[in-house]
């Protein structure tokens, strides 16, 4: 019996929004996502180097990645299964 594919990630794109928006949209996403899925928030707010790793660290969530690149943050998060 062969494992179930992992589903491509789920992209939030939150650049041009200000805090809580980026965060509020990596919410419902999270919401929307089946248990185990990765949601991938973009925004341009610094605010967000803040707001994120707090959000997930109230949510238990696990940040799989962290970068900037030209201004535009990114962080890679997993559902918890």
């Amino acid at each position: 019996m062969s494992e179930p594919k992992p589903s491509a990630e789920i992209l939030v794109d939150a650049r041009g929004h200000h805090c809580p928006v980026p965060t509020l949209r990596l919410r419902r996403a999270l919401e929307d996502a089946a248990p185990g899925a990765t949601v991938r928030l973009l925004a341009d707010d610094p605010m967000a180097r803040i707001d994120v790793p707090h959000f997930a660290g109230q949510l238990r969530l696990e940040i799989l990645e962290r970068g900037d690149e030209a201004g535009v943050l990114s962080f890679l998060i997993r559902k918890p299964a």
